[in-house]
């Protein structure tokens, strides 16, 4: 264990301490250990009433950042240091927003009015601006339903900005790959990275062999369908031979070609689904939204 570090004994008798304070079962109180490690610790914040972070000098900037995210009035504790010894300090996240974390440090955050539910389908007004035409988040719900994502996953986005964000809160402690070679929408997605507060993100420019040795190996790939489709899933499969496929496009043309390139590849078990959304407008008139195809197959 590396010098400085919270071992399983320290992190328990914290977790106690914080218990008997709070006067609440452990259980119900969101326990992370970040130190040496890139978690997701706004969206935790956001969605656990109480939260146990240990943190170290990779996060310095921790409590700006948890201030910048909208948590100032929250209640936080916190103590620098390994054992407890009385210095556990009380302020307000906006009291400490210009304190930098420089060593071991405990804290711990109170978030009364959450629901402790995760949002599937975010609105698109929560999401960066920028030359992105985000899916409506009906249709986004959909879309995460069918990627059954899990806390320790790892997925392959491409063209799929809004889609990444949700899947990075789900896999926790695993990786969302982007691919993004559109500079405009790159900027974009490090925008909602950081206004997300999502570490778990890595952004690659292509799929060529370079981008691929970087990254571990996906077990589903969602693909926003363009021309290229067929070589990204040639390369896609290279990385993974049992990879798994989301396929969406709203062209026609696309769809009707995707058959032939799955059994091409050896894809099994393809399946069509279209989604449909109808919403009434200010004038109370039914309003489609763009009605996109969705294929899923393996390879077994």
């Amino acid at each position: 264990m590396a010098k400085g570090s919270y071992d399983t004994e320290r992190m328990l008798a914290w977790m106690g301490y914080f218990s008997n304070l709070m006067n609440v079962s452990p259980e119900k109180i969101k326990m992370m250990d970040i130190c040496g490690k890139q978690k997701n610790v706004l969206p935790s914040v956001e969605t656990h009433k109480r939260n146990l972070i240990f943190a170290d000098e990779e996060h310095s900037d921790l409590f700006y950042e948890m201030w910048e995210a909208g948590f100032g009035e929250y209640d936080m504790w916190y103590a620098v240091g390994i054992e407890e010894e009385g210095q556990v300090k009380q302020v307000k996240i906006k009291d400490v927003v210009g304190r930098k974390i420089s060593a071991p440090t405990v804290i711990f955050i109170l978030n009364e009015n959450t629901r402790e539910s995760y949002r599937i389908g975010m609105k698109n007004d929560m999401f960066s601006k920028g030359p992105i035409k985000y899916v409506g988040h009906e249709i986004r719900a959909m879309i995460m339903s069918m990627l059954d994502v899990d806390s320790q996953d790892t997925i392959c986005l491409v063209d799929a900005e809004s889609i990444a964000i949700e899947a990075a809160f789900i896999a926790s402690d695993g990786t969302i790959i982007c691919v993004e070679n559109d500079n405009g929408a790159k900027e974009t997605m490090e925008d909602n990275v950081k206004q997300f507060g999502v570490h778990n993100v890595r952004i690659i420019p292509d799929l060529d062999q370079e981008s691929m040795d970087s990254i571990p190996v996906p077990r589903l790939s969602f693909i926003v369908a363009n021309k290229h489709l067929e070589e990204d899933i040639q390369r896609l499969l290279k990385k993974n031979p049992k990879m798994q496929f989301v396929i969406y496009t709203l062209e026609l043309n696309i769809l009707s070609g995707i058959k032939d390139i799955f059994e091409k590849y050896n894809i099994s078990n393809m399946e069509v689904t279209q989604i449909t959304v109808s919403k009434t407008d200010k004038n109370s008139i039914f309003v489609t939204q763009p009605s996109p195809w969705l294929i899923t197959g393996e390879v077994l």
